[in-house]
């Protein structure tokens, strides 16, 4: 599927990973999910990822570490950091790193769709010509 973004969600908790990359496909992307950090970044699609969603606290390495690591890197995935546990020094100290969205669980369609936008910055993140979701 040409010219629809290809979105990556890495959530150590597997039920919620799953919803995460079922609610991401109903709006018209493609998703992959990861149940780790490490496991993102051992991925041979991470080069093809045009977005990442990762949850704030996991196990080993939090969301935030793994958009450090990435920008360290020079990989530069738009990142959207998702948490059931807000903490607005947190939100903040993240969007001072480069992070371009942080959000609450559980996701909201219309919510996540606005992120995602906002996050690429392009039309592109219209997906299948700007679905609703169901």
């Amino acid at each position: 599927m040409p010219g629809v973004l290809m979105i990556a969600i890495v959530d150590d908790d597997e039920s919620a990973r799953e919803a995460a990359v079922d609610l991401v496909k109903a709006l018209g992307f493609r998703a992959s999910g990861f149940g780790s950090a490490a496991s993102f970044l051992e991925s041979e699609d991470l080069s093809r990822m045009d977005c990442l969603i990762a949850d704030v606290r996991m196990p080993g390495m939090s969301g935030l570490d793994l958009h450090l690591t990435l920008a360290g890197s020079g990989v530069a995935i738009p990142t959207i950091l998702m948490t059931a546990y807000p903490d607005e020094y947190a939100r903040r100290q993240a969007l001072v790193v480069g992070v371009k969205r942080y959000i609450r669980k559980p996701l909201e369609p219309e919510e996540l769709l606005s992120c995602i936008r906002a996050a690429v910055g392009h039309a592109a993140a219209s997906g299948n010509g700007d679905p609703q979701p169901s």
